[in-house]
């Protein structure tokens, strides 16, 4: 008597539990139906963040790395030492080359001096073959008339001719020699430029080479977060090879969403979202959208699809969503680049 009535109970229990549990499925089911009516949701979203490079500008060995995986980081921080002793050497030779290209300005000084007092005695040289060539002109004209009146001989008037003739060619002497003094001046003047030019040239490289040396500390650009360390003491590196990898505490964060090309058709700039976060499941993450990519995500894989080909096979494809978060800064805090998100964008 006791297991019949027992046995009715479990069925009266059983059936109840089957209507509350039929119940609770078309509720749940009818919620989910209504939602989808306000909202359109996607679960193929991401927080992102900036995460920016640090490269080496130059190459060598690395001599100590001064980080942690996952270190906060302050703007200039010092994250990897390079070794120097390359640099240094070839700073020292720049230097050199430098102070041998400073040494030949004295040098050309004094030839310039030089050359100046030769022009200053070439000058007085050809003064004095000029005021002796107008005193050979003079006699030479007295002569020849002479000669015209019969007064003197041939013989001394030939004399006087070969005296003109010798002093004009020492006054054509002294002036092709001013002349060329004054060329080798003007020489001297153009090796100034270019040694001049070439201090320049020199005072660069040797700038160069202290960059360089400045370069072979690397520091943080930014206060940030560090990610995860891969390179070692010892390593060789390249100029332009990746370091590590920081994350800008200062910039925003924001959601990608990949819709499905069936639901963008109303969606518009600034249009409230509300977004889930899987890491924290039981707060909502307000936002806003701010803009929708120009292409399908598909566009930007290595091989996009090419449909003329003709294995064709329509596939619904999913046009990426920036979702601008608006919550305050303390809050978004907590959110990790890379975590999962549900999105779920109001109807208008």
């Amino acid at each position: 008597m006791n297991k019949n009535k027992t046995d009715k109970i479990i069925i009266i229990l059983t059936k109840w539990f089957g209507i509350t549990l039929l119940a609770g499925i078309i509720i749940w089911g009818a919620a989910c139906f209504l939602e989808r009516l306000d909202y359109e949701q996607t679960n193929d979203a991401q927080v992102d963040a900036y995460l920016s490079p640090v490269n080496a500008k130059v190459g060598g060995y690395i001599s100590k790395v001064c980080y942690k995986d996952n270190q906060q980081v302050k703007k200039g921080d010092t994250l990897v030492v390079i070794e120097l002793g390359e640099y240094g050497l070839k700073k020292d030779a720049a230097s050199a080359e430098l102070m041998s290209s400073h040494a030949k300005l004295p040098i050309l000084a004094a030839n310039e001096e030089t050359q100046i007092k030769n022009i200053e005695v070439i000058k007085a040289q050809l003064a004095g073959a000029e005021a002796r060539l107008n005193q050979q002109q003079k006699e030479f004209g007295r002569y020849k008339n002479l000669l015209a009146d019969e007064s003197t001989t041939q013989q001394k008037f030939d004399n006087v001719s070969t005296s003109l003739s010798i002093t004009q060619s020492d006054y054509d002497q002294a002036k092709a020699s001013l002349q060329v003094a004054e060329s080798k001046l003007n020489d001297f003047s153009a090796q100034r430029k270019a040694i001049q030019a070439e201090i320049k040239l020199k005072e660069t490289l040797l700038q160069r080479q202290e960059l360089d040396i400045r370069y072979t500390i690397v520091t943080a650009p930014f206060d940030g977060q560090i990610g995860k360390k891969t390179i070692q003491e010892g390593q060789l590196v390249q100029a332009g090879q990746t370091l590590a990898f920081i994350l800008n505490r200062a910039e925003e964060k924001w959601v990608t969403a990949n819709f499905k090309e069936t639901q963008v058709a109303g969606f518009q700039i600034r249009q409230a979202v509300s977004v889930e976060v899987d890491a924290f499941p039981h707060e909502k993450f307000n936002g806003i959208i701010e803009s929708l990519s120009p292409t399908t995500g598909s566009r930007y894989s290595l091989l996009p699809p090419d449909n003329a080909t003709g294995n064709f096979v329509k596939i619904i494809q999913r046009i990426p969503v920036r979702i601008k978060l608006t919550d305050q800064p303390a809050k978004l805090s907590k959110l990790s680049a890379g975590m999962n998100a549900n999105v779920y964008v109001l109807k208008n």
